[in-house]
């Protein structure tokens, strides 16, 4: 991949985040952390409503349906590796429940909110 198209798909990549954390804003969540890297994974947005605390992949592909397929099992693993991480560098974060969402975005279309989206 040439540098320039990487670069392309990076701020399409971030406008993609900001898009599904204004959405999640919208519905009551509260963004905690974007984009959190670990050598065991990333997780998009960490959001947290109540006693929840969600992991949220954001997938944006040409078709929301394209969007769903493009997490594949190897990549929910990593999500929910690095998801353990950052719950145990959370002193406040125990006794809350910890769930995985995806938020599906695809131009001339409203964000496509998957609760629970998988589980591990």
């Amino acid at each position: 991949m040439e540098k320039t198209e990487r670069n392309s798909r990076n701020r399409t990549g971030r406008r993609g985040e900001s898009l599904a954390a204004w959405w999640l804003r919208l519905q009551g969540y509260r963004i905690l952390v974007r984009n959190w890297r670990h050598p065991a994974g990333e997780i998009d947005i960490f959001a947290r409503r109540g006693r929840l605390l969600v992991a949220v992949e954001v997938k944006w592909r040409g078709e929301q349906d394209r969007a769903a397929e493009a997490i594949q099992a190897a990549q929910r693993r990593r999500i929910a590796q690095a998801a353990a991480v950052f719950l145990a560098r959370q002193p406040d974060a125990a006794g809350l429940s910890l769930r995985f969402d995806a938020v599906l975005l695809a131009p001339g279309r409203l964000p496509r909110h998957i609760r629970d989206a998988w589980r591990i």
